[in-house]
């Protein structure tokens, strides 16, 4: 009975890394792409694709080949997130943030080598950000990444770099590795992280570590806006705001 079950099991195995493989990108991936990436035969992804699409995990987008998260996937990491007490305890202190600087503000973890959104307020105004609770994103080209790698232990960071390169996103991306660990040195430094088009075009972020009262690093604390909103100049002052909400949340966690 065993060795009749392992083809299944397998089948699940793939699934999952497809979906988390998915959970770290914007573009999203064909069924060729998946295929190569994965390393399984290109009919195994496409029913796995298929299968998950019919569920309701996967999407097509339309007018293209690619598939990228369905809104089902998205209603799971939010039950999960339920469950958490930290995301709770920073919404107060995340909500000063926004009322402080107008901005959106993101609350992050680091797992398995990414960032994984925990909670969010959108900032007000018509510019939205297409983050999500229970999203995976890069660590070296975000605000929230940068801040948390930086506060992490040695390994962590040894295992992060232990790469040739990393993806290029826009012009401004960071894409060796030498190069990320000087500026994880400065992150350390001055006690808080900037994104400044590294991720995405027009968008920057500014972020900082946050602390339980053992001085573990235990999340991060970012805004995110528009070059128009953060300008060069205001990465100082706006640095200060969220240092304060994040000592903030590091209080509150003193009080449980």
């Amino acid at each position: 009975m065993p060795l009749a079950l392992k083809p299944r099991a397998r089948s699940i195995e793939r699934a999952f890394s497809i979906l988390e493989m998915l959970n770290g990108t914007r573009r999203g991936w064909n069924i060729s792409e998946i295929s190569h990436k994965q390393k399984i035969p290109k009919s195994s992804a496409h029913v796995i694709v298929l299968a998950l699409e019919r569920m309701g995990y996967l999407k097509r987008e339309n007018g293209t080949r690619r598939y990228k998260l369905g809104l089902k996937m998205c209603s799971l990491g939010r039950g999960l997130m339920n469950d958490l007490a930290l995301p709770e305890i920073a919404l107060p202190h995340m909500r000063w943030l926004v009322e402080q600087t107008r901005l959106t503000v993101h609350l992050g973890v680091l797992e398995k080598g990414h960032i994984v959104f925990i909670q969010k307020i959108d900032g007000p105004g018509m510019v939205k950000f297409d983050n999500y609770v229970g999203k995976r994103a890069e660590v070296h080209c975000t605000g929230l990444g940068k801040a948390l790698l930086a506060f992490s232990t040695e390994q962590i960071i040894r295992d992060c770099l232990s790469v040739e390169s990393f993806a290029r996103y826009t012009d401004a991306t960071i894409t060796s590795p030498a190069n990320f660990r000087k500026e994880l040195i400065r992150v350390k430094q001055k006690g808080y992280s900037i994104d400044d088009e590294e991720e995405e075009a027009g968008v920057r972020c500014v972020a900082a570590p946050v602390f339980n009262p053992l001085g573990e690093l235990v999340t991060a604390l970012s805004v995110t806006g528009t070059t128009a909103q953060i300008s060069s100049d205001s990465f100082e002052k706006l640095a200060a705001t969220v240092k304060e909400s994040s000592a903030r949340i590091s209080r509150a966690l003193k009080e449980l």
